[in-house]
């Protein structure tokens, strides 16, 4: 079955999917994307994502061109009809097409695509063996709350991983833990979560977001604030978070082991809790 994709109200095979070279998007990078995992054909968080979503057309200043009702209809059709139980959708929606101006134009109606990809989570073994990472100076702009299809600066970072055979690249700024290039970052240090706040700084991830819902509901000792680097290099365990990735340990740091270099056990208390949020919420028959 070939890949369906959704664009400015069709649904059509990706190959015919085609945008004018004057789309803004192109042009400028002006516009903004969301990533919703799913699985067993049931969305996660909706509700979560479409307000992430919101606050980042809010952001740049773009009107929604759909009500969250539209919203799950479209991603629903969208889900059934392409293949796989688990997918992800990549929902894009740009300023439009219009003369080549940095102005905001007058009356122009917004491109939007949506695309559904297989998903392909962490394999248990990944999960045993944790991954790599290296760490950078968090350069980029100051709004990155904002989920902006201009996304160079965080190319270049994640291919500082890439470059040294690790996975992400873990972001500084001015000695502070940010976030990944490409995920938020958690630390545990004796047995506590330690988590960055959500500001301008760091993007509010979905699973951010339920990994401190599971440790309050789960007793499990969180902190939220602003952590050294030194602070995070001496951690017990990193992790990183992301929609498509879930939460994977993080066991070596710039060639450095993290902790013991082995997933530590906060982790896989948070590893089975999420698994069985999953199956509870995402997989259930009902």
């Amino acid at each position: 079955m070939n890949q369906i994709v959704h664009l400015n109200g069709c649904f059509l095979p990706i190959e015919q999917a085609c945008v004018p070279v004057l789309d803004r998007g192109f042009i400028f990078g002006d516009g903004v994307y969301e990533v919703i995992p799913v699985y067993s054909r049931h969305v996660f968080r909706l509700g979560e994502h479409l307000k992430r979503l919101q606050n980042s057309l809010d952001g740049i200043r773009l009107p929604n061109p759909h009500s969250d009702a539209e919203w799950a209809g479209l991603i629903g059709e969208l889900v059934a009809r392409n293949t796989g139980e688990d997918q992800y959708i990549y929902l894009h929606i740009t300023r439009g097409v219009a003369k080549r101006d940095h102005a905001f134009p007058a009356n122009t109606p917004p491109t939007v695509f949506i695309m559904s990809t297989p998903l392909l989570t962490p394999p248990r073994e990944l999960c045993e063996t944790g991954v790599s990472a290296v760490s950078a100076i968090d350069n980029r702009w100051d709004r990155c709350d904002i989920k902006a299809i201009a996304l160079l600066p965080n190319v270049l970072l994640r291919q500082i991983a890439i470059d040294h055979g690790a996975v992400e690249t873990i972001l500084f700024r001015d000695g502070i833990l940010t976030e990944g290039a490409a995920s938020n970052i958690f630390a545990v240090e004796n047995s506590v979560i330690l988590a960055p706040p959500k500001d301008n700084h760091m993007l509010p991830g979905i699973t951010y977001d339920l990994v401190l819902e599971l440790a309050a509901a789960h007793g499990i000792p969180l902190e939220v604030g602003s952590f050294t680097e030194s602070r995070v290099r001496a951690a017990d365990e990193l992790w990183l978070t992301s929609s498509t990735r879930e939460i994977l340990p993080i066991t070596r740091l710039d060639g450095h082991p993290v902790g013991s270099g082995r997933p530590g056990a906060v982790f896989w208390k948070m590893h089975a809790l999420y698994q069985e949020y999953k199956a509870k919420v995402m997989r259930s028959p009902s």
